[in-house]
Parts: structure tokens; C-alpha cells; sequence
């Protein structure tokens, strides 16, 4: 006990009340000597004092309940108050709880989102669960293996907040990743292309580059390949005494989402993987609204290959690795030499073996049908012996050259801008004339060597007297578009100089 000396008046009298004023004496007087510490049983006077103050005790408390339980109002108030004043405690403790859990899972769903993606819009999103890849098939084709979405969005780059974005499948939406205009085909009509925007194309590059191009593709595949071209299309048919054109018809817009996450699949990726990497290649046909000032996309169908990304035509060429392996043996087993341009499918021979082209064809359009890609029936061309036989656009007939008629009119052409100028001079329907004049006779001399360099000899001079610098054009943004209208109309593809220009030129 702490020396009296020290204590106030008013703590003095707390310790009295406490017990009693003789029991307080005494110990006080057993602290400083006074009074003998027995050990063993205390003497009567000590026992009489101790039982004492136990008494004043007991004394005090039933005083106090009994004022306590007298006066009902106040023990009601005083019940109230200890009870508010409890539950006031247990709700502070509660709301600091929730707070801190509230933190702890926004904490959580940050590091989670961070690594993961659980949702990515309607339709697609069940391919997002977790799964195992290939590694096999990975190893076999020398493809990065990717242990989750996390790990994509890292090589790629890119955060995981664009990757999300970039591949989220929106129904809706006030953005578009493609700046979409049409070009006029050569046959009459348009053909949409749908141009991604540099996020999204960087993106595409990069699996471009990263995956698709390292998939060998069929031999007999020439569009889009590494040193494969319209000329190495054309040189299996040289000086054939039959060669037979077939196009497919809408070859992008046949190959839809689930067709293209199964390529990635059939590559040994997991099944999150493949969603995600399907998703940045492919995109719905959208129409663009404005409802109330505002424009939006809305899309019109299932996502497919966009026409003018640059992964789709790299996903064609491995998608169509079976089709070109059946159509290869269809030929061979008739005598029949096969090459594919993108959907540009050639077919030729010589001597007896011309006999076989109803069999050939029939077979043709069976396995076509059985890939799932549509044959179409405005595009087959049958050029025999004594006609102008072409492959994508270069003269087959005894060397490999361009059609004569067109050289002649460029020639032309030329001479024209030489002698008189620009002025009124036109080639394709393009607006941009001195780029199309420097892509056509770029066109002739890879080729035909021969004619051509004369011919880039003098294009040079012409482009080199009247300033020519390349330059890429991209269409202008419509302000305000009517409802309903697409981005890009008609004048669009003659910003770009679309007329008469093969849609392959737009990667």
C-alpha cells in the first residue's frame, strides 16, 4: 500500500468508505509497525475489526440497492442508460469492423483483378474458368506458354485494366476499337473494312508477330505468308492449258468467335487464354446510332473476323490448313496443280487430265461445304487454251506478265502527265493520283521486270517532278452521322482510294 503521506483528503476518505475507518486504522497501523503481524489465526480485536468493516460493506451495497430498487423510475433509467451506452459500444465495434473487412476485400478484389479476368460481357464469359493448357502442342509450334491472363497482359505490354478493355464483347457501347468504310470492288458493290485503332492494333501486331506467324502453314497457302506473294501464286500455273478461278464468298465474316477461339485452342492454349486472345481478334458488325447527341454501336449480329485486322488473315491460313490439304488432294488425285490467295482458290492442268474438271468441281464444293465456308456462285471462272489465263491478277499464258490492255492504258497515262500535267488525269477512280500510278507500276515490275522498269523508271520522274511524298490517309470522322448510318460512306473508300484497289492491300 502506497504511503498515506502521499494520498489526498478525498482519497483518504474513498479508502475509509471502502471498508471502515478501524479496519483502515489497523492496516495502516500493520504497514508502519504499530501493531504486531500475527501469523496464524489474528488476535479477537484484529478478528472483530475485520469482520467489522465486511459488515459496513455488505451494509453499503444492500443500502444502495435498496435505494436503487426504490425508486422504479430511476433504476428504469439507469437499466436504459447502461444498455444504450452498451449498444452504442457494440455498434462502434461493429462499423470499425465492417470498415476494416470493407478494406480488406477491396484490397482483395484489387490484387485479384490485377491477375485475373472473370468476366469479359455476355456469351463469352463461361470460357473464362480456370484450365489447363497444352504444353505439348505448345512446344510443337515454339509458342509462349501463358500461366494466366496476368502473365498475357505483361508480355503483351499492356495493364490489365487495357487488356479488359480491349477485349471486352459489348453489345452497347459509346467506343469503338475499328474505324469502319467501305471500298468499291472491281465486280460492283462495296466491301467493308474494318480498320482497328492503334490500342487494338498494336495489340494484334504483337499476336501476329508472338503466335500466329510462327504456326507453319499449308505450302499450298500464298496470301500473307512470309516470302510468298500474288507472283508465287501464280507460277504453279504457268503455261497450263486450263486454269479454273473459285472464290469464297464472305470469307471473313464465315469465320466466326467460336472458330477462331478453337484455333488458339487446337494450339495448346487453355481454355482463358483462347477466350481473351479470340476476343482482340475478332469484333461484331456494330451500326452507329446517335440518340440524343450521343453516338453509339450498336452490334448487329455474333462477333466474327474483322476485314482488315491484322491477325485475321494469318488466322484464315492456319484455319484452312485442312481445307487446303483436301483440296490439294482432290487435285493431285485428278492432275490438277492447287494453289489458295486468301479466299482466291486456282485450279489448273494440262493435256488429258482437263477431261476431270466436272469431278474436280463437284468435289470442290462438297468439301468446302463440309469446312463450313461458303462457295460464291458468281465467281467461278474457267479460262481455257487461246483465252487470257490469269491468277490473281497475273498473266499466266506463256511468262508471267500484266494483263496487256492495262499496260498499253498506263502507258498511256504517262505520256499524258508528261506532256500536259496532272490536271484531269485519273487511274482506278483514285483520288490520290500520283500514289496509285507509283503502286501500279511498282505492281508491273514485280511482275514482269522487264516491261516494268522502264515503266518505274519514268513513274520516279513524274512523282520526283511533282513533289510526290507518301503519305497514309485515314477517313475523316463524321461530326454527326444520321441515325442509324454506319461511319465511312461511299466517300469514304474514295479517301482512301479504295476503287479498283484488292482488299489484301489494307494490312
Amino acid at each position: 500500500m502506497s504511503d498515506s503521506s502521499q494520498l489526498t483528503r478525498q482519497q483518504l476518505y474513498d479508502k475509509i468508505r471502502a471498508s471502515s475507518k478501524d479496519e483502515y486504522i489497523l492496516a495502516e497501523m500493520k504497514r508502519l509497525g504499530f501493531w504486531p503481524d500475527q501469523e496464524g489465526m489474528p488476535s479477537l480485536p484484529e478478528q472483530l475489526i475485520k469482520e467489522e468493516g465486511e459488515l459496513t460493506r455488505e451494509l453499503r451495497e444492500l443500502a444502495a440497492k435498496q435505494r436503487k430498487f426504490g425508486n422504479q423510475e430511476q433504476m428504469l433509467k439507469e437499466i436504459r442508460r447502461e444498455r444504450m451506452a452498451e449498444s452504442r459500444r457494440k455498434q462502434l465495434e461493429t462499423k470499425e469492423r465492417k470498415k476494416q473487412e470493407r478494406i480488406e476485400k477491396a484490397q482483395q478484389w484489387q490484387a485479384f483483378r490485377e491477375k485475373e479476368i472473370i468476366y469479359l460481357g455476355e456469351k463469352v464469359s463461361a470460357g473464362l474458368q480456370p484450365g489447363e493448357a497444352d504444353a505439348e502442342k505448345l512446344n510443337r509450334y515454339n509458342l509462349p506458354a501463358f500461366s494466366d491472363v496476368a502473365v498475357l497482359a505483361e508480355a503483351m505490354g499492356i495493364s490489365m485494366g487495357e487488356l479488359r478493355f480491349l477485349s471486352y464483347n459489348r453489345k452497347v457501347s459509346k467506343v469503338s476499337h475499328y474505324k469502319r468504310f467501305y471500298i468499291r470492288k472491281k465486280s460492283g458493290g462495296k466491301r467493308l473494312i474494318s480498320a482497328p485503332m492503334p490500342r487494338l492494333k498494336k495489340v494484334q501486331h504483337w499476336v501476329l508477330e508472338n503466335l500466329l506467324n510462327k504456326v507453319a502453314i499449308h505450302p499450298a497457302a500464298h496470301g500473307f505468308a512470309t516470302q510468298r506473294s500474288i507472283i508465287t501464286n501464280a507460277t504453279p500455273h504457268l503455261k497450263a492449258e486450263l486454269v479454273i478461278n473459285i472464290d469464297l464468298k464472305d470469307f471473313f465474316p464465315t469465320i466466326g468467335y467460336p472458330r477462331v477461339k478453337g484455333i488458339f485452342r487446337n494450339l495448346g492454349y487453355s481454355e482463358k487464354i483462347a477466350t481473351v486472345l479470340a476476343l482482340l481478334c475478332t469484333e461484331p458488325e456494330v451500326d452507329q446510332v446517335v440518340l440524343d447527341g450521343k453516338n453509339y454501336f450498336v452490334a448487329k449480329g455474333e462477333r466474327i473476323l474483322p476485314q482488315g485486322a491484322p491477325t485475321s488473315p494469318a488466322l484464315t491460313n492456319i484455319l484452312c490448313r485442312k481445307l487446303d490439304a483436301r483440296l490439294l488432294g482432290l487435285a493431285q488425285k485428278y492432275g490438277f496443280t492447287y494453289t489458295r490467295y486468301a479466299d482466291d482458290m486456282t485450279f489448273s492442268t494440262s493435256g488429258e487430265n482437263r477431261k476431270h474438271i466436272t469431278k474436280l468441281l463437284g468435289n470442290v464444293r462438297r468439301v468446302i461445304k463440309e469446312e463450313g465456308l461458303v462457295l460464291h456462285p458468281d465467281k467461278l471462272r474457267i479460262m481455257r487454251k487461246g483465252t487470257r489465263r490469269e491468277v490473281t491478277g497475273v498473266v499466266v499464258n506463256e511468262k508471267l506478265t500484266v494483263n496487256r490492255k492495262s499496260i498499253k492504258k498506263f502507258k498511256a497515262l504517262l505520256f499524258q502527265i508528261e506532256k500536259d500535267g496532272l490536271e484531269g488525269k485519273h487511274w482506278n477512280g483514285s483520288d490520290n493520283l500520283l500514289a496509285s500510278i507509283r503502286g501500279y507500276a511498282n505492281h508491273i515490275h514485280s511482275v514482269n521486270p522487264e516491261i516494268g522498269a522502264d515503266l518505274a523508271k519514268r513513274t520516279e520522274a513524274v512523282l520526283k517532278k511533282h513533289g510526290y511524298t507518301h503519305t497514309i490517309r485515314y477517313p475523316k470522322k463524321s461530326a454527326q452521322p444520321a441515325h442509324g448510318s454506319l461511319v465511312g460512306s461511299e466517300h469514304l473508300s474514295q479517301e482512301r482510294g479504295g476503287e479498283g484497289k484488292p482488299w489484301w492491300k489494307f494490312w
